[in-house]
């Protein structure tokens, strides 16, 4: 009996680590070997203690028996190919760290400077720390940069900040914090945009650290027209969402001004009367405001239920450690 309880005991302590490496593969064989290694002597440096979670997603080539061949490596496997979103929110879930990291594995990262992630994030005391690259050396460059680029700017309003990098992959963030907006993270790549602006628009605090940024190795998994589709539906979600008075009252008042500026230009006229124009635009304006109120209101509930049963859950798993402590 006494040795089953001290089973448990360190199988309790061992899972529990300061760092867990999260990283999304799909048909990543030509390089996840080299970058597993490039991960493993960085933390065994830092002096973190540390997991290092692989989510494969579904892969069509020899990604998941590399990895299924180092036993100091946690190997999820997704059946079907889901997107990296679903991948990270996967190994988040499972993390054991009191702070994950995210990146990619197919060597476009600095994957060594994880540590110097996680050590920014302890000086600074900061919640999230995203690693700011240098320059985008993706493919479709002429698409993907002013479609990032907007989407900044964008990002930027809604928080009220300076976001040199949203779309990083290589970030590090507290876990207890991250559970509170797991849920929100859709399947693919705006994933990344999607926790940063969580983060931000919710009064934690998010550093930015530069690293440098390499051409990936292997086939880009970014698709034009699927990706910049998402790109789109990316942006709807950030209006609605996080901060949906931002846009939507602004635009509201204006209708509104211009509508009753028509309205009193026209009325000024000989015989001037109201045209159906301006009733159209002043209505409009109306509905674009009570729709910007309501998905305000939506948005303070979803939070309050969100903070409601993330105490709810911390709650629980005091109580749970608290009985696992009296056995």
């Amino acid at each position: 009996m006494n040795d089953l309880t001290d089973l448990i005991s360190d199988l309790a302590v061992t899972e529990q680590c300061d760092v867990s490496v999260v990283l999304a593969a799909y048909n990543e064989e030509e390089c996840i070997v080299e970058e597993l290694n490039l991960i493993r002597r960085a933390m065994e440096a830092s002096g973190y203690s540390y997991e290092v979670i692989v989510i494969d997603d579904g892969s069509t080539d020899a990604t998941a028996t590399l990895v299924d061949g180092m036993a100091w490596v946690r190997l999820l496997r997704h059946r079907v190919n889901m997107g990296s979103g679903a991948a990270r929110k996967t190994g988040t879930l499972a993390a054991h760290g009191d702070v994950v990291v995210w990146s990619d594995v197919d060597l476009s990262y600095p994957n060594d400077r994880i540590p110097d992630l996680v050590a920014r994030m302890a000086e600074r005391g900061a919640d999230q720390v995203v690693g700011a690259r240098d320059s985008e050396r993706g493919t479709l460059r002429w698409l993907r940069v002013p479609a990032k680029f907007a989407i900044r700017k964008l990002a930027c309003f809604l928080t009220g900040s300076q976001i040199p990098d949203l779309n990083s992959g290589l970030r590090a963030f507290r876990r207890d914090v991250a559970m509170h907006y797991i849920d929100l993270l859709p399947k693919g790549f705006s994933c990344v945009t999607t926790i940063t602006l969580a983060f931000l628009c919710n009064g934690h605090s998010v550093e930015y650290m530069p690293i440098h940024y390499n051409k990936r190795a292997g086939k880009s998994k970014f698709h034009p027209f699927k990706d910049t589709y998402r790109y789109i539906t990316q942006v709807a979600r950030m209006v609605t969402y996080f901060e949906p008075l931002k846009i939507f009252l602004p635009v509201s008042l204006t209708m509104l001004a211009v509508g009753a500026l028509s309205t009193t230009v026209n009325l000024l006229r000989p015989a001037g009367t109201m045209q159906e124009m301006d009733l159209i635009i002043i209505v409009a304006g109306i509905l674009i405001g009570i729709l910007g109120l309501m998905a305000d209101l939506f948005v303070q509930y979803q939070r309050k239920m969100e903070r409601m049963i993330s105490s709810l859950k911390e709650e629980g798993r005091d109580a749970g450690q608290r009985d696992r402590q009296a056995l």
